[in-house]
């Protein structure tokens, strides 16, 4: 997912000047294509996320699209003050990237456990989360955001996702993106992040689920909860998956989009991560396994 990133990124660089990249003193051994390419559009900010932040929310007001990208909660937690008051406040072209969501830097520890970024940034009213599933749904939300500049969380794995998509897709905010159609529209999975190679992998290998569907989300936001009940009325049960805590996640905002359709409420079954992953460390397959992210939970 970063290469992928990355490419984007220096490509879109190449037609439009507006473009910077300011890092918290991470990312080396993936930002140097765009650092040689465009020195001149290139900070690093040192370990001060929130001046990081400042400097973001500043040249994005000079009519800058701003890319800050630092590793899980570095560039959310550590700043979400200059988050919610420079950026969001004031709809900026700010695109905050994360690297490592989930549990991907599990050996790490808590601090660098992102499960709970989810929480902070959908509560932002203006905030987009773009959380692809892999290096095609990267490379859709980066065109996107590029087309659209505002305030946003582009929340990428640590390396090695495979390709989902055979091509890069259409992707639209709030609107669910379909990867298999199943044989029927009784049941379905929806993703967001990471978990769609899990999943996917699932329904490839089992037989009692080959009629089921599956879509993802990459982009969603508080002011896409309104079209989620139209997409929901064609499943009678939708499984949602996350690498994030339950509490104020994916799932938990596709719960809040239905609050006012009780018969739209029952369909929604959610999958996340344990809490008790929070005092655990380890590599993100064990740590996801112990959180209840594990083949025979999601099929049961």
């Amino acid at each position: 997912m970063r290469n992928a990133f990355i490419d984007e990124l220096v490509a879109a660089a190449e037609c439009n000047d507006n473009i910077v990249l300011v890092v918290g003193d991470l990312g080396f051994g993936v930002v140097e294509p765009f650092a040689t390419r465009f020195p001149n559009r290139f900070y690093n900010a040192g370990v001060a996320e929130q001046n990081m932040m400042g400097l973001a929310a500043g040249l994005a007001s000079e009519g800058f699209h701003v890319f800050v990208y630092s590793i899980a909660n570095f560039p959310t937690f550590r700043c979400a003050e200059q988050i919610r008051n420079d950026v969001d406040y004031h709809k900026l072209s700010v695109t905050v990237v994360a690297v490592g969501g989930g549990l991907a830097y599990g050996n790490l520890g808590y601090s660098h456990h992102a499960v709970q970024d989810y929480a902070l940034m959908r509560v932002m009213p203006n905030m987009l989360i773009a959380a692809p599933g892999d290096p095609m749904e990267v490379r859709a939300c980066m065109r996107y955001l590029i087309n659209d500049p505002q305030p946003s969380y582009l929340r990428l794995g640590k390396a090695g996702e495979p390709c989902i998509h055979t091509e890069v897709p259409t992707v639209s905010p709030g609107k669910w993106l379909t990867i298999r159609d199943g044989k029927n529209l009784g049941n379905t999975y929806l993703t967001t992040g990471a978990p769609l190679e899990l999943v996917n992998t699932i329904l490839t290998r089992r037989d009692e689920l080959k009629d089921w569907a599956l879509n993802s989300m990459p982009l969603w936001s508080m002011k896409t909860k309104e079209l989620q009940p139209p997409q929901i009325e064609h499943f009678a049960h939708v499984v949602t998956v996350e690498d994030h805590l339950m509490d104020a996640g994916f799932g938990s905002w596709l719960l809040e989009a239905t609050a006012t359709r009780p018969d739209l409420l029952v369909r929604i079954e959610i999958n996340a991560l344990d809490s008790k992953v929070c005092g655990m460390v380890g590599k993100q397959t064990t740590l996801n396994t112990e959180g209840g992210l594990v083949e025979g939970k999601l099929c049961s």
